[in-house]
C-alpha cells in the first residue's frame, strides 16, 4: 500500500492533523496540549501542513514553517504509533523538505527529539546544538540540512 501525501487545505484535513499530534505528543508523551497546539495551527498561519494517509487511515502529520529567509523549519513530525514500522516517518520528512523546495528554501531546521536523532541523522540532518536541550519536558538536539 502507497502512503498519500496530503498538503493541507480543508479543516477537516487540518483537524485529522491536529488529532495526530495530539494523540502522540499529549496523550503518548504527556505534553500540555496548551504547548502543542500554536498561532500556526489554522489555514490562515504562514505554514504548511502536510498529512500522510497509509492504508485508508490518517497515519502522519508534520506543518512547515519559514525559520527565517532561507530556511524552513521542521515542526510537530508525528506517526501514529500503530504506524511506526511503515516507513511513514521518512516519507513524512521527505514530503516536508519537499514543500520547502517549492518556497524555494535551501535548508530545513528541526528540533529532534534525542530519542529521535538517529533517524533524522539517516535522512541527513547533522546536529548542530552542543548540549540537548529542555522543549516541553522532552530532551531536544538542533539539526539542519542542506536542501
Amino acid at each position: 500500500m502507497a502512503a498519500e501525501i496530503i498538503n493541507v487545505s480543508t479543516e477537516e484535513e487540518l483537524r485529522a492533523a491536529l488529532t495526530i499530534r495530539k494523540e502522540v505528543f499529549v496523550e503518548e508523551q504527556k505534553v500540555p496540549e496548551d504547548l502543542e497546539i500554536d498561532e500556526y495551527d489554522n489555514l490562515d498561519a504562514e505554514a504548511q501542513h502536510i498529512l500522510i494517509k497509509y492504508d485508508g487511515e490518517f497515519a502522519a502529520a508534520g506543518r512547515v514553517i519559514r525559520y527565517n529567509k532561507d530556511a524552513a523549519k521542521m515542526q510537530r513530525i508525528a506517526v501514529r504509533q500503530k504506524f511506526r514500522t511503515q516507513g511513514l516517518g521518512r516519507v513524512l520528512v521527505l514530503a516536508m523538505e519537499n514543500a520547502a523546495r517549492e518556497l524555494k528554501l535551501e535548508s530545513s531546521v528541526l528540533d529532534a527529539q534525542c530519542q529521535a536523532e538517529g533517524f533524522y541523522a539517516k535522512l541527513g540532518y547533522t546536529t548542530t546544538s552542543t548540549e540537548p536541550f529542555d522543549d516541553a519536558g522532552i530532551p531536544h538536539v538542533r539539526m539542519v540540512k542542506e536542501l
